[in-house]
């Protein structure tokens, strides 16, 4: 039995939601410069409307594009940043291929060996048959020990996962975490970690369709459009 169209309900068409949900998450934009750019097409919106969609279809963005990623490279890079959300500091975990396409990020309030632990063991999860050969880092003695751990649950006998520590292969995944900062430093403080995640799931989609890391995208900004709209096309 098919699913119900995640549209169905909502006052404004297909196009509209999808344009402005695209906007949002692809440039550094506020609710408000949203909503000022639909009300210059003749569209009269509000901020809190604009946001329900973000947080709606940024994680049915991710599910929808899961299917169609295009899994290249085996190597690994994995670091955390920071991100304001609800007034206090929470660690934003990252995992990018050695072609920037994203793995997998997990936000945590704490920076330590238990949330690293967590987050690799999810972004392994998540890749299922697709899993590294080498995962780089920066020099923090955690990810030594959470991946010599994860190599031991694997197979006692055999490295299944080398890990990197050399600081000129790990400027890789710092020059991306500068693009997501850019992109975050318009924006006022997260409200929650739920809505945080849901807003990071779509951006992070957002990047890896525009970066071309998935099958049957035209390239420009017209391939992108043409990419999420097939994606919506059924309500499956």
């Amino acid at each position: 039995m098919p699913r119900m169209s995640p549209f169905k309900h909502h006052r404004f068409p297909r196009e509209i939601i999808l344009c402005a949900v695209r906007w949002y998450l692809r440039f550094p934009l506020s609710y408000q410069d949203v909503v000022d750019l639909l009300t210059g097409r003749g569209i009269t919106i509000d901020r809190s409307t604009v946001y329900r969609w973000v947080q709606k279809f940024g994680p049915e963005l991710i599910r929808r594009t899961e299917k169609q990623l295009r899994r290249a490279s085996i190597d690994w890079h994995v670091d955390e940043t920071y991100i304001r959300v609800g007034g206090k500091w929470r660690y934003l975990w990252r995992a990018i291929e050695a072609n920037a396409q994203m793995v997998d990020f997990r936000l945590t309030a704490r920076q330590d060996a238990k949330a690293a632990k967590a987050f690799l063991n999810k972004a392994i999860k998540c890749v299922r048959l697709h899993r590294p050969v080498t995962i780089c880092t920066d020099k923090a003695q955690a990810y030594r020990r959470v991946i010599r751990e994860i190599n031991h649950r694997h197979d006692p006998h055999v490295d299944s996962f080398r890990h990197i520590d050399r600081k000129w292969r790990y400027n890789l995944i710092e020059r991306d975490h500068a693009a997501m900062k850019r992109l975050l430093g318009y924006r006022q403080s997260f409200r929650s970690l739920r809505t945080d995640k849901a807003t990071l799931s779509g951006i992070e989609t957002i990047g890896t369709i525009k970066r071309g890391h998935i099958f049957y995208k035209q390239p420009g900004v017209r391939g992108e459009i043409a990419f999420i709209d097939s994606l919506f096309k059924t309500a499956a």
